[in-house]
C-alpha cells in the first residue's frame, strides 16, 4: 500500500472512531508498526490527528477541524502536477485572483518567486507566498479582507466580495468543490460560491484547477456554467464525447 493510500485509510478509520492503536492500523494497512508510527507523526504535524501513547486520537471528537489538513494530504502528487500546469499558463507581470483550498495553496507554492500581482483567498496561500525571505522576485499581494472561515482560513462575506469586484484581474484561478459538464462549477458552501463567482466575474480569463475526484461529484451551490471557463487543468481523462462538449464551450483542457 502506498503512503498516500495509508494516510487516506488512517483518516477514514479515524472518522468513525475516537481512537485507534498502532497495532490496529498496522493490521488494516498491512504495514509494520514502525511505518504506521511514522505515518501518524506526519498526519499529526498536518493537524489530521493527535498522537497518543500506542496510537492516535481523532480531532473530530474534540471539536477541532481537520478536514482541510486531510484534503491537503490527499492526492498530493496530483495537486502538484495541477499546480505546475496552472503556473505554466500564467504570465509574469499579470494580475491573478487565486481561489482558496488545498489545490490553490499548492498553486501558491508554484508562484512564490513569480513577478505578478496576486489576490489570494486564504491566509494559507498568503503564508506560502510570503514564506521565503530570500532575495529575488516575489509576487505583490492584495488581500481581500472580510471574515475568516476557521480551519479553512479562507476569506468570505460581503466585504470580501465587494473588494474583489472593485478590481479587474487578467486571470482568475478557480478551484471548485465539484464540476460537471451539465451544471458547471459547484461549491459546497453558498458563501464560498459567492466569492468564487465574484472572482471569475472580475477576470478576463478563467482557469479551473481540479483533480479527477471533483468531476461529476455533487455540491449544492452553483458558481458558474462551464461556458464561463476558458481552460481546465486536471488529471481527469476525458472521453471523446466530453472533449467534444468542452470544445463546444470553447474550453481548453490540459491533462496533467
Amino acid at each position: 500500500m502506498r503512503t498516500d493510500e495509508r494516510h487516506r485509510l488512517i483518516g477514514d478509520l479515524l472518522r468513525g472512531r475516537e481512537r485507534v492503536t498502532v497495532d490496529e492500523l498496522a493490521a488494516a494497512c498491512g504495514a509494520s508498526g514502525a511505518t504506521i508510527r511514522r505515518d501518524l507523526d506526519v498526519l499529526a504535524r498536518h493537524g489530521v490527528l493527535r498522537r497518543v501513547h500506542g496510537g492516535a486520537k481523532s480531532l473530530l471528537f474534540g471539536g477541532e477541524n481537520p478536514e482541510y489538513a486531510q484534503r491537503e494530504l490527499e492526492e498530493n502528487a496530483v495537486k502538484k502536477r495541477i499546480a505546475a500546469g496552472v503556473a505554466a499558463l500564467l504570465k509574469d507581470h499579470s494580475h491573478v485572483w487565486l481561489d482558496s483550498g488545498s489545490t490553490a495553496t499548492e498553486i501558491a507554492r508554484q508562484l512564490q518567486h513569480r513577478e505578478m500581482t496576486i489576490m489570494p483567498m486564504s491566509l494559507r496561500a498568503v503564508s506560502v507566498l510570503t514564506a521565503d525571505s530570500q532575495a529575488g522576485c516575489r509576487p505583490e499581494l492584495l488581500l481581500p479582507g472580510g471574515s475568516l472561515v476557521p480551519g479553512e482560513q479562507s476569506f468570505r462575506g460581503p466585504m470580501t466580495e465587494a473588494n474583489i469586484r472593485s478590481l479587474r484581474f487578467d486571470t482568475a484561478v478557480v478551484t471548485p468543490c465539484a464540476v460537471t459538464l451539465q451544471d458547471g462549477l459547484l461549491a459546497h458552501d453558498l458563501d464560498d460560491a459567492a466569492v468564487k463567482r465574484a472572482g471569475l466575474e472580475s477576470a478576463g480569463r478563467v482557469i479551473v484547477a481540479c483533480s479527477g475526484s471533483k468531476w461529476n461529484a455533487s455540491a449544492v451551490a452553483l458558481v458558474a456554467p462551464l461556458d464561463a471557463v476558458d481552460a481546465v487543468v486536471t488529471d481527469w481523462m476525458f472521453s471523446p464525447d466530453e472533449l467534444a462538449q468542452l470544445d463546444r464551450y470553447s474550453v481548453k483542457a490540459m491533462i496533467v
